[in-house]
């Protein structure tokens, strides 16, 4: 998944984005509302929020992204405990609400939550024939048979199992892919494609031409 991480705590942060990336996520990290605003237009799966920044409220900056239509799923991580500030940043817009200090294994698995319910899936996978994607285990299988992937193909196929039945842009994926690795070559989607294709099946992405790719749940 590809994650914004809004944090001003350079040693949380870091070390945040860290444990995300290991677990397999493209984390984007900011420590301003600015460097987040520079963010716009930028697709991701999911947003972490601290609540008291250096230049204002992630709680304010959240309202104004839902006011704009912003639906990503949002989840606030601060230190403010008490009740009334766990309704406001609930009812202000947040799908939910940790507070520090918290283990980073809790975050890692509220934000597998928020994978489950983007792929339509409470069990935490999704099946595309004779194709099952985990994305609890971060595996993939054809015909019972564990198909091993690379952290690059995995972040291909995760990208558009969350988005399975629409059409995922190009640019959108190779953001995903670029967010891992910024030196790749310019055809780098593409190889990661053909490598899913040959691995899972040619059937399995269907390429939209001139737009992106899609997948389709059977």
């Amino acid at each position: 998944m590809r994650l914004l991480l809004l944090e001003d705590d350079a040693l949380l942060g870091e070390g945040l984005r860290d444990f995300l990336r290991a677990q397999g996520h493209v984390v984007d990290w900011c420590c301003t509302i600015a460097q987040a605003q520079g963010m716009r237009g930028e697709v991701f799966d999911a947003l972490l929020l601290d609540w008291q920044l250096p230049d204002g409220s992630g709680l304010d900056w959240l309202k104004s992204q839902r006011a704009r239509g912003d639906a990503t799923p949002a989840l606030m991580l601060t230190a403010r405990d008490l009740l009334h500030d766990r309704l406001n940043g609930l009812d202000g817009g947040a799908d939910d609400y940790l507070v520090k200090p918290f283990a980073p294994e809790e975050l890692a698995a509220r934000v597998r939550v928020v994978g489950r319910r983007l792929s339509g899936s409470a069990k935490g996978f999704a099946e595309f024939g004779p194709v099952r994607i985990d994305l609890r285990a971060k595996s993939s299988s054809r015909d019972g048979q564990r198909i091993d992937l690379t952290a690059r193909e995995w972040a291909v196929l995760e990208a558009l199992t969350l988005r399975a039945g629409r059409i995922v842009p190009k640019s959108e994926l190779e953001q995903i892919v670029l967010g891992l690795d910024a030196e790749l070559a310019s055809n780098a989607l593409e190889v990661h494609v053909s490598s899913l294709r040959r691995k899972l099946g040619r059937e399995l992405i269907e390429t939209v031409r001139g737009i992106g790719y899609r997948m389709e749940k059977t």
